[in-house]
């Protein structure tokens, strides 16, 4: 295999390595230091006895995933206020045509869930991970982990069983998700408290992650008249030179808040039917920062 074939393939096969290491660590410039890290060991290494290529990337990408997720638990790091994970651009395209694969990678990459999986061991991230989104079978991930199938198989049931547990499931078709949060903008945008009454189911939550470094609660807000009363404030005060932008961020449509061009917040809804459940805002400008080189 020579140089210039080794960059071909792990190019062909970097979005899918992407995609392993950010639901892995739910932060893009980690996702991108590992995918980094395996770039290395893949052109630096021995690959004449590699049969098939992208199995074998992403079982490197995979461990070095587990390896950073690992330090970053063992730091213990405190943050300010809820967390969620970096927002993430998740245009499918046309590579990915199946849609009801298109459906378990969005869903899978989901806010409501990488919150969930956050909560898990590393190497039961790394099963989920494996299993739900991407459907490896069970030999192939014991493979990747270095662990006997018997053991992954318990791992891959126990983090299924906490996430179901854990994880709202709101079934809404994508163009009525798109409908709502157009709605949702219009009404906040206008300060209209009737109008998002109407958008808000009664237990509606809104989690907002700051950490620390801009203004967003720093607890979750419950309830309807609590957070419809939250986005009409917001419009009161307003943004200097504000604009925003629908664009599809973790498997679904989200609002880019710019202000002087420059991102500054991300609002995405989840929602059940026709009532909005949880609305999640994304103020942390370091979050933020890669959106700003969206075209």
């Amino acid at each position: 295999m020579t140089a210039d074939t080794a960059t071909e393939l792990f190019e062909e096969h970097r979005p899918v390595l992407m995609g392993v290491a950010y639901r892995m660590l739910g932060r893009v410039a980690d996702a991108e230091d590992v995918v980094q890290d395996a770039w290395l060991r893949w052109s630096g290494g021995d690959r004449t006895a590699v049969r098939e290529p992208r199995g074998f990337l992403v079982r490197i990408t995979t461990r070095l995933a587990v390896d950073r997720l690992r330090q970053i638990k063992a730091r213990g790091e405190t943050y300010v206020g809820p967390w969620l994970p970096e927002p993430y651009t998740t245009d499918f395209g046309d590579t990915v045509t199946d849609t009801a694969e298109r459906a378990v990678l969005a869903d899978s990459v989901s806010l409501a869930v990488l919150v969930v999986l956050e909560t898990l061991s590393p190497l039961e991230r790394a099963v989920f991970v494996l299993r739900e989104a991407f459907g490896y079978p069970y030999a192939d991930i014991a493979a990747m982990l270095d662990r006997g199938e018997a053991a992954v198989r318990q791992l891959a049931a126990r983090a299924r069983r906490h996430v179901d547990e854990r994880r709202p499931r709101y079934d809404v078709d994508p163009a009525r998700r798109r409908d709502l949060t157009e709605r949702f903008l219009d009404a906040a945008a206008g300060g209209d408290l009737a109008g998002l009454m109407e958008l808000l189911a009664p237990d509606v939550r809104l989690v907002g992650d700051s950490g620390g470094k801009a203004r967003a609660p720093l607890r979750v807000l419950d309830g309807a008249d609590h957070v419809g009363r939250f986005f009409v404030g917001v419009a009161v005060k307003g943004l200097p030179d504000a604009s925003v932008r629908m664009i599809e961020l973790n498997g679904g449509p989200a609002l880019l808040v710019l202000s002087g061009g420059k991102p500054d917040t991300v609002v995405q809804i989840d929602a059940d039917g026709d009532r909005i459940r949880t609305v999640y805002v994304v103020r942390n400008p370091d979050k933020l920062a890669a959106l700003a080189a969206l075209p």
